[in-house]
C-alpha cells in the first residue's frame, strides 16, 4: 500500500472541502496522511476475473431474463406441481 504523509501543513493551505471538515484555526498546522483505498472482496474478484471465452455473456442481452430469479422460478415450477 502506498501512503503519503505531509507534516506541518497550515489548515489555510488545505483544499476547501478538507478545511470544512476540520474544526481548527486556519493558522493551525496539521499532518495529512493519504492512503490508497482498499478494494472490497467483491471489487477485487470482479477486477481479477478475465476470460477470452466467446460464449461468456451470450445471454446478457436477453430481455426475457432481466429478472433472473423469476425466470428460473418459472422454469422450475413444473417440477414441483402434483399431477
Amino acid at each position: 500500500m502506498n501512503t503519503i504523509v505531509i507534516e506541518h501543513v497550515k489548515v489555510s493551505e488545505l483544499p476547501e472541502a478538507w478545511r470544512e471538515k476540520l474544526a481548527a484555526n486556519v493558522e493551525a498546522r496539521v499532518t495529512v496522511r493519504i492512503e490508497a483505498e482498499t478494494m472490497s472482496a467483491k471489487e477485487q474478484s470482479a477486477e481479477e476475473f478475465v476470460t477470452d471465452d466467446p460464449a461468456f455473456g451470450i445471454w446478457r442481452d436477453r430481455e426475457d431474463m432481466t429478472d433472473v430469479e423469476a425466470y428460473v422460478r418459472k422454469l422450475r415450477a413444473p417440477r414441483y406441481t402434483r399431477d
